[in-house]
């Protein structure tokens, strides 16, 4: 009788075990909570001399950086496809907009209480405020700027038509730790965080040997009147471009590709090494959001374009998801490293014609998540989520370690010093 107590009993205690872990233990995001983004910036008013706080009010006086803003992923932080389809899959919590709509004029609801910090749980109530229109400003200028019904900035002398304080925050990395530094929760083993750049930045050299900051690259320096007929002086640009532009990954990152033999013969086996650095990132590349990764694809081709061998490596985070979050591995490459990717080919009796193609590609997330997401969550846009940054093709013959050399003197001529590679942005990038 014991035995058959025993048996049905069993069942019912890891039902009840299971039920409590999920409820009470392992968080419904990807994130544990920090006082400081567990809630929305508390409600801001308008300071005096403006009429809105609305970015589009402050573009009256600071055209250009408005114009750079509304280019910017920050702009685009709520409206931005692969936000709103996650969303969707995380049921709409309304945690994320504390980063993404970070201000408490732009969220729907008050957060009064979070039960055990059960962000599920979380007491809300309608938040007479809501501005949905400006909801869809995401991080928008006073999310950084207006404390207060006063304009906060990186100048001590600013005289201007509405309060002004300086705050030397703005001249450190402080203004990203909110947002850019998301820990881990209960029962969450990452490495660093799930979104943990800011917590990845290399001290060393950026920071003590160049003097970089998170704005060095993200927010290049720019001479130029701040405001509509103020004085030049030095200030930045509101670019903040990232992982989502080809054109900061491409400066982040040096590619070389050589041979082991100088003049190879048909029945030779040949290796190739292809040589990734990240030359001019502070933190790890890639960054960001876990889901992103590199691939390193090498792939012989015949005269017709058929793929006769091919060889992929990744290069970025696993992660077990259930029924804990555990990172798994991690080979990112730290700021200033280098990895190199062999593959090795046997030349057949007939090379005329066959080709190597060596590549490199940034990927926001996987084939597999990119068609879940439009089939599932309403996915939409044409946003691209997986993008070229290296790509060459080189003969498969005696001339092919001439080939690599040009190629690679080629790209030694054009590149720059590692900490400018990733600092050059211009408005269009």
């Amino acid at each position: 009788m014991r035995r058959w107590k025993l048996i049905l009993l069993t069942p019912a205690v890891l039902l009840g075990v299971t039920y409590f872990y999920y409820t009470e233990i392992k968080p419904v995001v990807i994130f544990g909570l920090r006082s400081d983004y567990a809630r929305a910036i508390p409600f801001q008013k308008i300071p005096e001399g403006l009429t809105s706080l609305k970015a589009e009010s402050c573009g009256q006086c600071h055209r250009e950086i408005y114009e750079e803003w509304k280019t910017s992923i920050h702009a685009r932080a709520y409206d931005d496809p692969f936000f709103q389809a996650y969303w969707k899959k995380d049921k709409n919590i309304w945690v994320c907009l504390n980063c993404h709509t970070p201000l408490e004029n732009q969220q729907p609801t008050l957060i009064r209480e979070i039960p055990r910090g059960r962000v599920e749980k979380a007491v809300q109530e309608p938040n007479p405020h809501y501005d949905p229109e400006y909801q869809r400003e995401a991080v928008t200028c006073a999310v950084c700027h207006v404390r207060d019904g006063v304009i906060y900035g990186p100048f001590e002398d600013s005289a201007a038509p509405h309060p002004t304080k300086f705050d030397p925050n703005f001249r450190t990395a402080q203004p990203c730790y909110r947002c850019h530094n998301v820990v881990s929760g209960p029962a969450q083993f990452y490495n660093v965080g799930p979104c943990g750049t800011y917590a990845e930045y290399e001290g060393k050299f950026f920071i003590q040997e160049r003097g970089f900051i998170c704005q060095s690259c993200h927010m290049p320096e720019i001479d130029r009147p701040v405001a509509a007929n103020s004085p030049l002086r030095r200030g930045r640009q509101h670019l903040w471009r990232g992982g989502h532009d080809p054109d900061m990954v491409k400066r982040a990152v040096a590619v070389q590709v050589k041979a082991d033999s100088e003049s190879p013969k048909p029945g030779d086996r040949v290796e190739f090494t292809l040589t990734l650095v990240n030359a001019g990132a502070g933190h790890k590349v890639p960054t960001g959001d876990p889901d992103r990764f590199f691939t390193v694809e090498f792939s012989v081709e015949d005269r017709q374009g058929h793929v006769v061998e091919q060889q992929t490596s990744t290069m970025g985070r696993w992660i077990l998801w259930q029924p804990a979050i555990v990172e798994l591995y991690d080979n990112r490459l730290l700021p200033l490293a280098s990895r190199e990717y062999r593959f090795a080919y046997r030349l057949p009796a007939a090379v005329e014609g066959l080709k190597l193609k060596a590549r490199v590609q940034y990927h926001i997330l996987t084939d597999k998540q990119h068609a879940m997401l439009r089939t599932r969550y309403g996915l939409t846009g044409d946003d691209p989520y997986r993008y070229v940054v290296y790509e060459r093709e080189f003969p498969l013959s005696k001339e092919i370690a001439a080939a690599m050399r040009r190629e690679n003197d080629r790209l030694t001529a054009v590149s720059r010093h590692p900490e400018e590679r990733s600092c050059k942005v211009n408005a269009d990038g």
